[in-house]
Formats: C-alpha cells, structure tokens, sequence
C-alpha cells in the first residue's frame, strides 16, 4: 500500500487562526488541555466546542492533501461492506464505500493512520485509498449498513469462490454442493453461511438470539463468544425453521425446548451439530454445538502435559486395573482428556466401552453407548449391563451419584480398568466429593490409582505476539524476583483472532498418583486441606504452578491463568 500524503505546510492551529476561526488566546488554551490529554487538537477544539466537526474535517483535508466527502447515500456499496470485519470497523471509526479492482476506497476520520491500513490491506488484499470524512456519518454508517438494514446478499459475498458441500442427512447420496443451492433461497444460503464460518472460525458452538429489530449471530470461540453478524428478524422466522428441518424436528412447536442433530459434509470430513432450542420473550433462541473431529485434541502428546506428569500419567494408563479420575469445571477440557486416553489405549486387542451423555466423537474399535433417562439407561443401569460384555476398559462420562461410583469402583475392583470425570475444582476435592457422595473410604482406598485436575488457558495469538519486560513487582509477587531480564509475551489484538490477542487453547494439569502412603491417609476420610498438604509434601506442582510454567514458555498470560484457576 502506497500512501503518499502532500507535505504538510502549516499546522492546523496556524490554519484555524489565519482563517479567522479560532483567535490566538483560544489556540493557546486548546493547546494546554491537548498538552494534558495528550487527545488530538481535533478533538480538543471539539470538546470546548471552538469548532464545528465541518471545519475540522475542512481543515483536516486542506492540511494533508486528502479527498474530503461528507457520507451520503450512494456513496457506500452494501455489497462490500463486509470485507473488513464490523468489530474492526467500530474500533478504528472507519467504513468501506466501495471497491474498484484491487483498489479499496475508505471512509476515515484519520487519513494518517498508516498502521491502520496497513493490517487492512493484509485483511482485504486491497490498496487502500483514505477519504477524511465527519466522525458522526461514519459511526451511522457503521449502524445502517452493518446491522438490521444490511442485505443478506452482501453475507452470501462471502460464499464466493468456496467449493465446499454441505448435507442434511448421513447417507453420502444425499450430499449436496454448496453452489447448486446459491441461486435458491437466501435464508438456506444465509444458514449454509453461518455454519461455514463457525466451522471455519474453529467455534464451539452457535448462538443464534432473537432481539425486537434484529437477531444476534455470536459464535463461541475459545470459550469466549464473538458477535459475527446481526441480520434483520424479518429474516429470523425462516431461518429458524430452516435449521429445524435440517434436524428433522417440528417446524410448528415454538412453545417447548426442543433438540436434534444436523449433519454437514465440509472440505472432505463430517461435522456433526446438536441443536437445542429454548423458547424466549422475542422467540426461540437457538445454540448449535459444533463437534469437529479436525479440531478435537485426540493425541495425549498434544493437550499440554508437562514432560514429566506425562511420562507418569502413561504409565499410569498401562495399569490392568483401578479407577482413574479427571475433574474440573464445565468445559475444562475433561471429555477430550479421556478420549486421548481411551485412543491412546485404543486396539484389536481390548474391548473398550464407553458410556456417555452424549456421545461427542465416534471412535473406531470403541463401544459406545449414550444414555438415555426417558428409557430408564443412566450411567449406572448401562455400566450394570457393560460388565456382562466381557469388558477390559470402561470410560463413565461422569459420575454423578452414589450408585454410579459404587459400580464403578467395583468395576475398577474387578479387573478394569475404569475412567470418569467429576466436577471438582481440585485433585484433593475428588475424594471429598464421593466421601460426601456416601462412598465408603476404604473402597475408595483400594480402587483409585490417579486423579488429574485441569483447565484449558487461551493461547497467545502467533499473528501478534510482542514482547514485555514486566515490572520488577510483579516478578517479586511471583518468585522470580532474580530473574530481572525476564520478557513475557502478550497478544496485540489482531483479524485472526477477533482483537483478543489469543487464538487456541491448551490444558494445564494437577497431577496426583496414589501409593500406599496416600492409601493410608484416605481410610481416614481426609479433609480437603490434608490432601493438598500430602501432595505438596510428595512434590506435585499444583495448577497455578502449572500455568506459570506456561507464562514463562510464552504460551500464554499472567491474565489467562488467574482466570483459569480462581475457582481453585
């Protein structure tokens, strides 16, 4: 991108006086308050309103040798709108007006912001032309053309060159090609639109929210959710009952929850959704949790184990018998941990069930079974009826009463090798927790080899990671007081990753073996501060430690892991 601006000849203070707009005393006091602020001249003349935004966009244009316009309608092409991102555009007060080849003209309240363009310019691939125009038309222009009075033909610009299929059904005749179906519906190519960039975007899952003029499209991404698009709730009735046909549910039924599944072929692979609908004052919100087998983590190598916990933690898998446990809160990557096990366990030579609510990610050679308490199949029933089918490895999903644990622990007892997964937010408040469930300790004592604890940190984004020398406070709170040329990594905020400086994710881990010596401490129901006690005492680092560990590796922030472990 060239941007070669005329030499600047006056300043626009010098202009504003020769002009007879500002007198010299009012210049004075304007550049007092910018010298405190540090804001622009601009904008300081504004505030103590000493000049209209005409002049300062008047001026702004004579000073720099840029093109001034003021925003109207026909100036803007909705079509293009969308090649730079609504957030960016709110951010830096900037919008699209239309595109000539590989040129891209903007509107700007700053026709100086080189650094600006420049990341436009990766974004787009366009050179990019600045025209100064009033802050106030932008920020309407940015409302008008971005949400409710945006048309659905400027997101379907996106489908644009892209061959990939999408289906409704598992049978492979039924596979359908994107480009077939763009000339049809445009609520069908809005929907194909929304689950492709989800897709594409690595989300977790879809909210799809009805407001009074307009429903929301935010994709969860990391574990935060992003706002993607607003499209007008003229468009919202269509829509929903399109996803419900694609999860062959009742089209007619807005009163009631409702769930299903929707399968969709992309880019050679399958993806499964699951969709769920809850109905609300403005209408049924919709969420679709995205299983993408690409992005699922099922090598135990690659979730962010320690070297060390790790080498112990696969040993530990190699074991004939026992239970071993993986706790932690909602979505702290629990399910994945046990399904890298479980693959990494995985051969001709083992009879591997699983039972589970629901079933996530179908694995080859595995048994997998889904419960089901409208028929009466809960975790414990199922687990009952597996051990008749000659079992060597057994994954719970979870247990959640005492009589799923007493089953499995038995089972662990028995010859197998058992895996489930608590909410707890510690290793030591595992064993409190099925105490508390009314499990004897001695059964407790003689059946559970392992407990991991986890969470999942955010990964700094590698598109715009930077360097920083934290302060000499900071690296004393910490325990790295003599480490005084210590740099950590932070993310500047970037397109690839929504402005939030991290992109992926990884675990860290509470590792905590069972040996005779903590055989021992069990049979005497232990509290919670006990346990923690006996595993610092035996040198297992906790979780805190374990993200620092990360911190340092320049993986992730000081940020990240105080969140990820508050509820420590």
């Amino acid at each position: 991108m060239t941007i070669v601006p005329l030499v600047k000849k006056k300043m626009m203070g010098e202009i504003f006086v020769e002009s007879e707009i500002l007198t010299p005393e009012q210049l004075l006091t304007a550049l007092d308050v910018q010298k405190k602020t540090g804001k622009r001249l601009g904008e300081v003349l504004a505030e103590l309103n000493m000049v209209t935004e005409d002049q300062i966009v008047g001026t702004l244009s004579k000073q720099l040798g840029f093109p001034h316009v003021w925003l109207r309608k026909g100036l803007i092409d909705p079509k293009i709108v969308n090649i730079i991102p609504k957030e960016k555009a709110k951010l830096h007060n900037i919008i699209p007006m239309f595109k000539v080849k590989g040129n891209l003209f903007i509107a700007t309240v700053d026709p100086q912001a080189v650094f600006v363009f420049d990341e436009l310019m990766k974004i787009t691939r366009c050179t990019i032309h600045p025209i100064l125009c009033r802050a106030t038309d932008i920020k309407d222009a940015i409302e008008e053309y971005y949400d409710e009075k945006i048309e659905i033909t400027n997101f379907l610009a996106e489908l644009e060159g892209q061959e990939i299929q999408l289906v409704e059904s598992i049978r492979e005749e039924d596979y359908q090609n994107i480009e077939e179906t763009a000339e049809g519906s445009p609520v069908i190519n809005l929907v194909n639109l929304i689950i492709l960039k989800a897709i594409k975007d690595r989300a977790s899952d879809i909210h799809i929210e009805p407001e009074r003029r307009k429903f929301r499209i935010r994709y969860r991404i990391d574990g935060i959710l992003y706002e993607a698009m607003s499209p007008k709730i003229e468009l919202y009735p269509a829509v929903i009952s399109r996803l419900k046909i694609m999860a062959k549910l009742d089209i007619s039924e807005r009163r009631l929850p409702q769930e299903g599944r929707i399968q969709v072929y992309i880019e050679g692979r399958t993806v499964d959704l699951r969709f769920s609908s809850l109905p609300g004052i403005h209408g049924e919100k919709i969420v679709l949790r995205v299983l993408d087998k690409k992005n699922a983590i099922l090598d135990i190598n690659e979730l962010g184990f320690d070297n060390e916990i790790l080498v112990r933690f696969k040993k530990l898998l190699k074991r004939p018998f026992g239970l071993i446990l993986v706790t932690g809160p909602t979505g702290s990557g629990k399910t994945t941990t046990l399904y890298s096990a479980i693959s990494m366990l995985n051969s001709i030579e083992k009879n591997i069930v699983t039972i589970e609510d629901p079933v996530e990610y179908q694995l080859e050679i595995v048994n997998q079974n889904q419960i089901n308490d409208s028929l009466g199949l809960s975790f414990a029933k199922i687990l009952k009826h597996s051990l008749r089918q000659d079992p060597d490895i057994i994954l719970v999903g979870e247990i959640r009463e005492r009589e799923t644990a007493e089953v499995a622990i038995q089972a662990s007892l028995t010859g197998h090798l058992v895996f489930s997964t608590l909410h707890t937010n510690d290793s030591a408040s595992a064993i409190t927790r099925l105490i508390d469930m009314g499990v004897e300790s001695y059964l407790i004592s003689s059946s559970l080899i392992g407990i991991i604890a986890q969470r999942l940190i955010r990964l700094i984004c590698p598109e715009c990671k930077t360097n920083y020398f934290p302060s000499s406070t900071l690296l004393d709170n910490l325990g790295w007081g003599c480490e005084k040329d210590l740099q950590l990594v932070k993310g500047k905020g970037c397109i690839s990753c929504y402005d939030s400086g991290y992109k992926g994710r990884i675990g860290i881990f509470e590792y905590l073996e069972v040996d005779r010596e903590f055989q021992s401490l069990m049979l005497n129901n232990p509290s919670v501060n006990m346990i923690r006690e006996f595993r610092e005492k035996i040198g297992y680092p906790s979780l805190r430690m374990e993200g620092l560990k990360k911190v340092k590796q320049g993986l992730t922030t000081l940020e990240e892991v105080e969140i990820a472990i508050q509820t420590e």
